[in-house]
């Protein structure tokens, strides 16, 4: 069931119970997602917390996600638990410092970045980066759902941020591994070998390297796999420690049962072995930062900014509750960045920005209101007209189909299922018009009974 090479590994790992976690492995992955308590206040039934989580839950079984509206309205993200594992870390290396700069390098599909940008709240800033540009797509998708308008997503390789020399606080570098963690996914034993193991080894060792410098001095990285390997792991990280320039952080894991502390000639990593906690397989570290950055001056388009005309800044602060000085011009669309106009401007200069913040609208002939507006929690509600939609609508305009409702207000309308938004409505009067985006709509066909495959929430 397993490659040979990988069993032969672990029988004489440190730390591992081989027999416990290839039994493991051969069982169900355990279902979790992460609320996002900035929109929804409701808890599923039948959960079990993720206790190193305030916002994690076990579901009992896998629902339909792609179905549920809810999931498409940004109230939850399905995210498996020992991932989540990252609020711990964050909480105790932040110190409950605010305005923090927080990186995200490696963030598609969005998991960690959506939890990140919970974690910070309005007064940080989240930079989350993807190089694949697929995936940097969908990780701006999920961060927009998610609703907190305190992300920038960027598409760059790794080696572009040293070119922003102790610009961020914390890094997260959950770094592309050989997915050993991942094995109850036949998907992630078909793509493993020895060699590829040791591709990934090198291939994280060029990430640590390239991104180094953006940290600042005294700042934190966190360090994280999905893989058991030791060479992708702790060995990785004491590479890096091993060149001066940083020292290993302990985090206090006395809360949590089953969770592995490593230590490998003075690093502290932590492991999450299945059989010993109800998750998939991490590992995670973090180190501070001691070497200083050099001086150098910041590359910088500030110059090529432009603000909103008066008419466009007064429609910017009726529709939202942004601060004016948030407000650019980013491709002909107004938009609202989550940082200051310089720290943008610096970002511009030296990263491929594909999500500025939030797009609020664009002028042709008449304001067309964007989508990420409808999702943000920085709307003012009162603003539109909202259409409430049971979950038969819910759905068809999730699949950007025709809606016939009788009695609808006039023009932009906002259509909301439970209470929450999913998008907008032009209403011409003799017809609904559909704005949800054409590359986010549902494909899959919806059976009778779809809505009872969903998550199930407590009143």
């Amino acid at each position: 069931m397993f490659p040979e090479k990988f069993i032969e590994r672990i029988n004489g790992q440190e730390y591992t119970d081989a027999s416990l976690l290839l039994k493991a492995l051969g069982e169900p992955s355990p279902v979790s997602i992460r609320i996002n308590p900035f929109k929804w206040d409701h808890i599923p039934y039948n959960n079990d917390p993720v206790p190193w989580c305030s916002s994690g839950f076990y579901l009992e079984s896998r629902p339909s996600f792609t179905l549920d509206p809810l999931f498409h309205a940004g109230c939850y993200y399905p995210q498996e638990a020992s991932g989540m594992f990252l609020e711990q870390v964050f909480k105790q290396v932040s110190g409950g410092q605010k305005d923090l700069r927080v990186l995200d390098l490696c963030g598609a599909p969005g998991g960690k970045s959506t939890h990140l940008s919970a974690l910070i709240g309005n007064d940080g800033l989240l930079v989350a980066n993807e190089v694949i540009r697929t995936r940097a797509s969908i990780l701006a998708e999920n961060l927009t759902k998610w609703g907190l308008s305190n992300a920038i997503v960027t598409q760059s390789d790794p080696s572009a941020f040293s070119r922003l020399p102790g610009f961020f606080d914390i890094m997260l570098i959950d770094a592309p591994c050989s997915g050993e963690g991942m094995f109850r996914d036949h998907v992630a034993v078909d793509e493993w070998s020895v060699d590829n193991t040791m591709l990934c080894c090198e291939r994280q060792k060029r990430i640590l390297s390239d991104s180094w410098p953006a940290l600042k001095e005294g700042g934190i990285l966190i360090y994280s796999t999905c893989t058991f390997n030791p060479d992708e792991n702790e060995k990785n990280i004491k590479w890096l420690i091993s060149k001066g320039e940083a020292e290993s952080v302990k985090l206090d894991i006395s809360s949590y049962e089953g969770i592995t502390e490593i230590d490998y000639q003075g690093i502290d990593g932590y492991g999450f072995y299945p059989g010993r906690i109800r998750g998939e397989g991490l590992f995670i570290s973090a180190v501070r930062k001691l070497g200083k950055n050099k001086t150098v001056g910041f590359k910088t388009l500030k110059n090529r900014l432009r603000n909103p005309g008066r008419d466009e800044l007064k429609t910017a602060m009726e529709l939202t509750s942004f601060n004016a000085d948030q407000l650019i011009v980013h491709n002909d669309e107004i938009a609202a960045i989550p940082c200051s106009i310089n720290d943008y401007s610096i970002l511009s200069g030296s990263l491929n920005i594909i999500k500025p913040g939030t797009k609020i609208f664009r002028v042709k002939n008449k304001i067309i209101p964007s989508h990420e507006l409808a999702l943000s929690v920085f709307l003012r509600i009162s603003v539109f007209n909202t259409l409430i939609l049971d979950y038969a609508d819910a759905i068809r305009y999730l699949r950007r189909d025709n809606i016939r409702v009788l009695n609808a207000a006039a023009g932009w309308i906002i259509s909301s299922y439970e209470g929450v938004n999913l998008g907008f409505i032009y209403n011409l009067g003799n017809r609904l018009n559909n704005y949800y985006p054409v590359e986010w709509r549902i494909r899959m066909s919806v059976q009778s009974g779809a809505e009872q495959n969903t998550v199930k929430w407590k009143s």
